[in-house]
């Protein structure tokens, strides 16, 4: 007995092993500075919460159609119109469980086995293991080298005669990177030029401190040939509820839709009703949470560069990325150490691929007490 061959080269995610590490000291009554986590630092919206409620109240919760409830497909399809300068109709969403899920139905939808998908790295952890489980193959393309050289330069290098898709992430989970509108027309141009799909990942479309953000759906001639995934997890503290939602047009709906069919059947039905009103929030409560995440940024990035420990300032997303060679070069022994010896929690960078080595990913998504209590120990510890 064994199982299916395809799950051979896909494995579990180190983040898993540090969350227990973290609960086993706490379990303890040891104090954990947790920069590890990746959810937003402030509570659902009550508004949100209310919304759910009423559902259930109104009894909305019966079998909704596994595409997703209207009024939430027409409040998405707005959203991307107005925010995202997405030419789409309701037909063009499709709504899935969280982002995660969003991005599993593209890469089932676009890949082949023996398809080669160029990946942007470091990368978010799950991402090569999603490809992999199409029997694709990973080609990793590093990010730095690639702004510094230019987009086009790098995809022509690394793409072979299998390439079928391009994983683009901005702004990315670790390093906060965001790609400028000229790289987005990069990509755009490479794509048409080899006849490529797109899979974009916007999961921190409203994080952005420097610069814009810009959907590469959005430029010419691409929303044909472009996946796109959201969730509402980040912007609305929404990790729990296990809301997303794709965006394409025909040929790839159709098969995005039979793969949430066949693979969830669609997303609770009183959950939708609380994204209906979360879509709802005024961008002006969007703009004071970026604000408080920009400072949090801020404090973190500037006390990291003053320990020694370089690290660059994230354009987007609520991730720093220090070089952590100065404790160790090896990122999973560093982050071993900072926990250990100074309970404060990461992530090493090499989870998010061979570029990510050398660094480790600190969220700023915590409070700012928690900013300068875990510099103060990161301060005993380094000197």
């Amino acid at each position: 007995m064994r199982i299916a061959s395809r799950l051979d080269e896909v494995g579990f995610s180190d983040i898993v092993q540090i969350r227990n590490k973290v609960l086993e000291l706490r379990a303890a009554g040891q104090p954990v500075y947790a920069f590890h986590g990746g959810e937003p630092f402030f509570d659902t919206p009550q508004a949100i919460k209310d919304a759910v409620t009423r559902a259930l109240a109104d009894n909305l919760t019966r079998y909704a159609p596994s595409s997703g409830i209207p009024p939430l497909r027409e409040a998405i399809a707005r959203k991307l119109q107005t925010k995202n300068d997405m030419h789409v109709t309701v037909d063009d969403v499709l709504v899935t469980v969280g982002g995660a899920h969003a991005l599993y139905a593209a890469f089932q939808a676009a890949l082949n086995p023996g398809d080669d998908m160029l990946l942007f790295s470091p990368y978010w952890t799950p991402i090569r293991d999603m490809v992999t489980m199409t029997q694709a193959r990973p080609v990793i393309v590093p990010t730095t080298t690639a702004r510094r050289n230019g987009l086009t330069a790098s995809l022509e290098h690394y793409s072979t005669p299998a390439t079928r898709a391009i994983y683009y992430n901005t702004p990315q989970n670790p390093s906060g990177a965001v790609f400028t509108r000229s790289e987005a027309e990069e990509v755009a141009a490479f794509a048409k030029k080899r006849d490529l799909i797109v899979i974009a990942d916007e999961a921190y479309e409203d994080l952005v401190y420097e610069g814009e953000h810009v959907s590469v759906a959005s430029l010419p001639g691409m929303a044909e040939r472009t996946i796109t995934a959201y969730t509402l997890s980040k912007t609305y503290a929404m990790t729990g509820w296990r809301v997303g939602y794709a965006v394409a047009h025909e040929p790839f709906m159709t098969a995005l839709r039979k793969i949430v069919l066949y693979s969830t059947n669609g997303v609770s039905t009183p959950t939708q009703w609380a994204a209906v009103q979360a879509l709802a929030t005024p961008e002006s409560e969007i703009a004071v949470r970026r604000q408080e995440y920009r400072l949090r940024r801020d404090k973190l990035v500037t006390g990291l560069n003053e320990l020694g420990l370089e690290c660059p300032v994230s354009a987007g997303a609520f991730y720093a990325f220090p070089s952590v060679a100065k404790i160790h070069k090896d990122s999973r022994r560093a982050a071993a150490l900072l926990l250990e010896k100074a309970h404060v929690a990461t992530i090493p960078g090499v989870v998010f691929g061979a570029q990510g080595e050398g660094c480790v990913r600190f969220s700023y998504s915590v409070s700012p007490e928690t900013i300068d209590a875990g510099l103060d120990e990161l301060r005993k510890f380094l000197t």
